[in-house]
C-alpha cells in the first residue's frame, strides 16, 4: 500500500477538524496551499464547522480565493451557502474576497439568501461591493431567497436595499 502524502495527510485532518493534526504537518512541512488526490487545498476540504482549523490553515498562508476546480466555488460560497456563519468571519477577516462569482454568477451572498441564512447575508451584503448585483440567470439576492420560500431573509435583504 502506498503512503499517502504530506498534503493529502494536511487534507484529511483538515477535513476532520483536527486541529491538532493541522498544526502538527504544517509544522513538518506539508503546503498549506498543496493540492490533495482530487486536486483540492486543506482550507477547500476543511470541515466547515471549524472555523478554527480554517484560522490556523489561513495564519499559515492558505489563499482563501482559490477556486474549487470543478463549480469555481471558494471556501466563502461553501460556508455562507451552508449557513456557517463563523467561518465566514472568519474568512472576510482574513481578506477572502466575497465579490467572487460562481460558474453560475453566484456570489456567497446570493447562496446564503437562497438558503434562508439571514445572519451570513448580514454579515455578507454590507462587505459586498454590489449587493443587489444580479446572477447569470438574472436574480439577485432578494429573489433567491423569495424564490426559496425564505421570507425572512428576503425581508431582511429589502429592508437592507432600502437603507442605501
Amino acid at each position: 500500500m502506498m503512503e499517502r502524502s504530506q498534503t493529502d495527510q494536511l487534507c484529511s485532518a483538515s477535513a476532520n477538524g483536527h486541529l491538532a493534526e493541522v498544526k502538527r504537518f504544517l509544522q513538518n512541512g506539508a503546503h498549506v496551499n498543496g493540492r490533495n488526490e482530487f486536486g483540492r487545498t486543506a482550507l477547500q476540504v476543511v470541515k466547515l464547522g471549524c472555523p478554527t482549523v480554517a484560522k490556523c490553515l489561513l495564519d499559515a498562508g492558505a489563499d482563501p480565493d482559490r477556486r474549487d476546480p470543478v463549480y469555481s466555488l471558494t471556501v466563502v460560497h461553501d460556508a455562507a451557502r451552508e449557513g456557517f456563519v463563523d467561518m465566514v468571519r472568519v474568512l472576510v477577516n482574513h481578506e477572502a474576497d466575497v465579490n467572487l462569482v460562481d460558474e453560475r454568477g453566484n456570489l456567497p451572498l446570493h447562496l446564503a439568501a437562497g438558503e434562508g441564512h439571514t445572519e451570513v447575508v448580514q454579515l455578507l451584503a454590507e462587505r459586498t461591493a454590489e449587493p443587489g448585483r444580479r446572477n447569470a440567470e438574472g436574480r439577485n439576492a432578494y429573489d433567491l431567497a423569495l424564490g426559496g420560500g425564505k421570507a425572512a431573509t428576503a425581508e431582511w435583504i429589502d429592508y437592507f436595499r432600502n437603507l442605501k
